[in-house]
This record gives structure tokens, C-alpha cells and sequence, in this order.
């Protein structure tokens, strides 16, 4: 947040405290990435205190007007005037939409709304693969298992304009020579996904289970097994 200087807790007008809209961006994407439970308290439109004595309503319009509106906070002093962190979520696609200075209130949600139709409307998210999904089956070398499965090390998706999915390419890159001994979760190589020679997106491939290197003692006793399953055939 290069553009941001806090100088108090409460946001509220001083000399030097300022931000930018990328910067709330920012610190609004960190907040849904790591705490996503905020979203339980955001979206709540009306909620009532002392009994249903007294009775608060959201600021942010849009958790009740916008569809799939998540959040996130409004603010307003005389000085910044009407602002807004709006965020959204459509199809597995979260998106952040922040206005600044707005002139009014209504302003401020009609320009984010605007924001965020845009969004929707032109970019998607493309999943490539999820944690543990199976790539591929490789052989291994001195291993007390022949071959091992090749699995995702992390989910893995992209942001893409609508309609560029299908001119995705993969280009799968291994580790040359792999034998044992491997532990579970070990690096094998990465998948790239690219559009045009650019690469969206990488993701590690990893082993999904342990292989020991073989030893005599496992090799003898790999060729007595053989022995028996010959006699009983």
C-alpha cells in the first residue's frame, strides 16, 4: 500500500491521512482472503440490540439491492466525502469495486454497481484444478513402488477475459531422472497454464504418497512374493 499513510485508527479527517482506491483494494482483498468469516457479519442487512429495543441497518445498499454482494464498508467524512469498498461474488468470481469522493451516497452505489456489472460481465474465472487432483502417473526408478501419482501441490484458476478459456494451452514440465527415495508432497515439476506465450498461471506438481529406495532386503522379498504368486498360478 505504497499510496497509504495512516496517522489515526478511526479514518476520520487529519492532516496527512490518505489512501488510494488501489490501496483499499488492496487491504480489502487481504481482508476477505484471510478472514473470509467477515462476510457473516457484512452481509447482514438489519440487526437488532436490547431486546429488539433498537434496530441497525446496513450502510452499504447494495447487500440488498446488488446480486451477490458480499460487502464491505462505507465511509464518509466532510472532507473525503461519500466512499465505498463494494465486493461481489458471481459464479466463483469475487470481485472488488472501490469509489472515491462520490458527491452523494447514491452516487457512490450506483458507480460501484457499475463497477462490478462491468466486471461480470467481461471477465470470469477459469478453475484449472483443485489440491490433490491427479495429473499424471509416472515411473520411478529404485523404488519399492514402480510408479507414483502426480498431483496438484494448490488449487489453481485464473482471472480471464470471457471467451479466451478455450485458447489456453498447458505445458507440463517434469523432473528428469526421478527415483526413489520420495516423500508424499515432494516437488516433480510444475504446470504452466498460458494464453498467447504468456503464462497466467503456475502450479507445483507434487507426489502424492512416499516411495522408500529399494534395498536387498526389499528386493528379496519382492522376489520371493514373485515366487509364491508364480507357484499359486
Amino acid at each position: 500500500m505504497n499510496d497509504t499513510t495512516f496517522k489515526n485508527c478511526h479514518g476520520l479527517d487529519e492532516d496527512g491521512h490518505v489512501t488510494s482506491s488501489y490501496d483499499i483494494a488492496l487491504m480489502s482483498k487481504e481482508l476477505l482472503n484471510k478472514y473470509p468469516d467477515i462476510t457473516n457479519y457484512t452481509t447482514i442487512w438489519t440487526e437488532t440490540l436490547r431486546n429488539g429495543e433498537t434496530q441497525l441497518s446496513n450502510t452499504n445498499k447494495l447487500i440488498n439491492t446488488y446480486k451477490g454482494a458480499t460487502g464491505l464498508k462505507t465511509g464518509s467524512t466532510s472532507l473525503a466525502l461519500y466512499n465505498l469498498s463494494a465486493s461481489a461474488t458471481r459464479d466463483g468470481l469475487s470481485l472488488i469495486a472501490v469509489i472515491m469522493k462520490a458527491p452523494s451516497t447514491k452516487v457512490r452505489f450506483e458507480e460501484a454497481a457499475k463497477l462490478l456489472d462491468y466486471g461480470f460481465n467481461k471477465f470470469s474465472y477459469k478453475s484449472f484444478g483443485n489440491k490433490g487432483d491427479l495429473v499424471k502417473t509416472i515411473n520411478i526408478d529404485k523404488g519399492t513402488k514402480k510408479t507414483i501419482g502426480v498431483v496438484l501441490e494448490n488449487n489453481v484458476g485464473v482471472l480471464i477475459e470471457k471467451g479466451k478459456d478455450s485458447e489456453i494451452t498447458q505445458n507440463m514440465q517434469l523432473n528428469e531422472n526421478i527415483s526413489a527415495p520420495i516423500s508424499e508432497g515432494q516437488k516433480l515439476g510444475e504446470l504452466n497454464f498460458e494464453l498467447n506465450g504468456e503464462i497466467l498461471a503456475t502450479v507445483n506438481l507434487v507426489s502424492n504418497t512416499t516411495v522408500d529406495k529399494i534395498n536387498l532386503f526389499t528386493m528379496t522379498k519382492n522376489i520371493i512374493y514373485s515366487w509364491v504368486d508364480l507357484l499359486r498360478s
